[in-house]
């Protein structure tokens, strides 16, 4: 994959054969010849140096119920994430509390030796203590997130992370401050290249970049959902890359995956969807692509697909 290091600020770079100029180009391109070509012909500089798609891939759906366990076809999840990268996706999500850990290791059996264009994002900070999503908890103990980096790494078979996330900014056992600086003692010392933040505050991104650079912001964020509207503008502003989740589900967290949305959600976006010829999810992604060329959404497969149906799953979820 090529590397810029002559700037920090997430840019959006056209392919030669890519004429894509203005918002409204953008989201013509997403809606009728799929997301995928945009992952293909687009990309997003992250912390300056490191260039990926302006699409990623969210895995936290190849896991079993509540994402604890392993995913129940191993066979179906290796292929669609064969696939995701096939279709031109050159970021995959993921985290050791999906799973736990089952993720970044299924991870690393479908797609290890990785490309040399693929980066693996993943996060640390949450322990579980079962199946239920009650016994998440955020730890931010130093020792606990070196731990959390070094076994990530060993999961998925690298020797540097190149985009690591603080899960969350919801640890109470030590300050926001040090859980960051122990990020950054491990980005000094060579096992995590670039660092993120998940799910925080605006005043915990402004204490962050206190300490460190910060290269890409995660939190809840699409066409319905804008709540974090101002943790996006503040971290598209300090230069780092914005990546909603669930970026193309248009129900709560926690509630079943619905692309389509409530009722009044679809009476809105179908008319577009319609005159597009494209689906919902098309339209709710361009409309991300179109807001900011430094966001890159990251969304995940269905989870309602049938394993016989993963790989047109994966064009499908790569394509809209």
């Amino acid at each position: 994959m090529s590397r810029n290091s002559s700037t920090k600020t997430p840019e959006l770079r056209q392919r030669r054969d890519a004429p894509l100029t203005t918002p409204t180009d953008l989201t013509r391109s997403a809606t009728i010849t799929g997301v995928s070509s945009v992952a293909r012909t687009t990309t997003i500089t992250l912390g300056g140096d490191l260039q990926v798609g302006r699409i990623g891939y969210g895995a936290m759906r190849l896991t079993g119920p509540n994402q604890w366990g392993e995913y129940p076809d191993r066979d179906g999840g290796i292929a669609l994430l064969r696939q995701a990268v096939e279709a031109g996706v050159t970021l995959i999500d993921t985290a050791d509390a999906y799973g736990p850990h089952t993720n970044e290791l299924l991870i690393r059996e479908a797609l290890h030796p990785y490309p040399e264009h693929l980066v693996i994002a993943t996060k640390g900070g949450f322990v579980r203590g079962g199946l239920e999503y009650s016994t998440f908890e955020a730890i931010g103990n130093a020792n606990y997130l070196r731990q959390c980096a070094y076994m990530s790494a060993r999961r998925l078979g690298v020797e540097r992370i190149d985009l690591y996330y603080l899960h969350s900014g919801w640890a109470k056992d030590a300050s926001f401050e040090d859980q960051v600086g122990t990020l950054a003692e491990l980005r000094q010392q060579g096992l995590i290249r670039h660092i993120g933040l998940s799910n925080v505050t605006l005043d915990q991104l402004r204490a962050a970049r206190q300490i460190v650079d910060i290269a890409a912001v995660t939190a809840h964020f699409n066409v319905v959902a804008r709540q974090e509207g101002t943790l996006l503008d503040a971290a598209i502003e300090a230069g780092a890359v914005f990546a909603p989740w669930r970026p193309v589900s248009l129900t709560a967290p926690g509630s079943p995956t619905d692309t389509g949305g409530p009722e009044a959600v679809r009476r809105v976006l179908e008319p577009i969807a319609s005159r597009h010829g494209a689906t919902i999810s098309q339209i709710t992604l361009a409309w991300l692509l179109a807001r900011s060329p430094a966001i890159m959404p990251v969304p995940g497969h269905h989870e309602h697909c049938a394993p016989s149906e993963k790989p047109r799953c994966a064009r499908h979820r790569t394509e809209s």
